[in-house]
């Protein structure tokens, strides 16, 4: 009941007034990231949602498209602009994926949408973290976010798809509240976010 009913309306409510509270920093950020990023605030991505699903989730632009002398994009790293990197620490980014719950396309607690050229990757294992919408935060996140492994990522993915809960979403809410001022687990040593999944066939 609550997972194929309950959780919808509590996404929808919860989302909606998230963002209208937060409207004026999202405008704030619009504007700083429209001028740091060349009239591109915004960054759009197509990824696999529930029962792999595709949807186009929205971002802010933290990174730059600057590229080297062959035309390649540089690293991640290399293009993470200066406020890019404070809305990051922060989790700022975050905040117009509020768009995509009130859509329907994500939750506010689930699995993160990953990348679509990761899905030939996955084993059936693996697979299950597309049996829930994939949310804004997760049980991966505040257990490590994109500090952990993958192998680990994916064990506590495919946890929470087997434990939802209204307590347990509760739980991760606050605990990630708790993770924003910390400021733990942005990025794995070495990169600038997560290190590229290259498929895990180990379950």
């Amino acid at each position: 009941m609550y997972k194929s009913f309950i959780k919808r309306i509590i996404d929808f409510v919860a989302s909606l007034i998230g963002f209208l509270l937060l409207s004026p920093i999202f405008i704030f950020v619009t504007t700083g990231l429209f001028f740091a990023n060349q009239g591109k605030p915004f960054f759009f991505q197509i990824r696999p949602g529930k029962n792999e699903k595709l949807f186009k989730i929205i971002k802010f632009k933290t990174m730059n498209d600057k590229k080297d002398s062959e035309g390649q994009l540089l690293s991640d790293k290399e293009r993470v602009t200066k406020i890019g990197t404070f809305v990051r620490k922060i989790s700022l980014d975050e905040i117009p994926q509020l768009l995509n719950v009130i859509k329907g396309d994500m939750s506010l607690i689930g699995p993160r949408p990953l990348l679509t050229q990761y899905l030939p990757l996955y084993n059936d294992f693996q697979k299950q973290r597309h049996q829930v919408k994939p949310g804004i935060t997760g049980w991966a996140q505040i257990n490590g976010r994109n500090a952990i492994s993958w192998n680990q990522k994916f064990e506590y993915d495919v946890w929470y798809v087997k434990n939802c809960s209204f307590v347990l979403d509760i739980k991760i809410l606050f605990l990630t509240i708790k993770k924003v001022f910390v400021r733990e687990g942005i990025s794995q040593e070495g990169e600038a976010t997560m290190e590229v999944f290259k498929g895990l066939n180990n379950y």
